[in-house]
């Protein structure tokens, strides 16, 4: 699988784990270069707080647009050290 934004793919794995529809890569597959902190976080119920990442690719920003849990809950444990995409980022085969 490839995560692409901003015509650059951003992570690359044959290893994701998808949980309601999203794609979840293992962090070292994610070219951290695109990647900047956030201080954004979301509460889900059973999966616990998450995080968020902005991407910047070729001069434009994506505010938030990467997700991952730090200490997902019990039920989510499978998606620890993962991050999963939105915001117009294509996620392809």
């Amino acid at each position: 699988m490839k995560a692409i934004w901003n015509g650059q793919v951003i992570a690359e794995s044959d290893d994701t784990v998808v949980i309601e529809g999203n794609h979840y890569f293992p962090a070292d597959s994610i070219k951290r270069d695109y990647f900047s902190d956030s201080s954004a976080n979301t509460v889900c119920p059973w999966k616990g707080t998450a995080s968020y990442y902005s991407l910047n690719v070729n001069g434009k920003e994506n505010p938030d647009a990467v997700w991952y849990y730090a200490e997902p809950k019990e039920a989510a444990k499978v998606i620890k050290d993962r991050v999963a995409f939105w915001k117009g980022v294509e996620v392809v085969n």
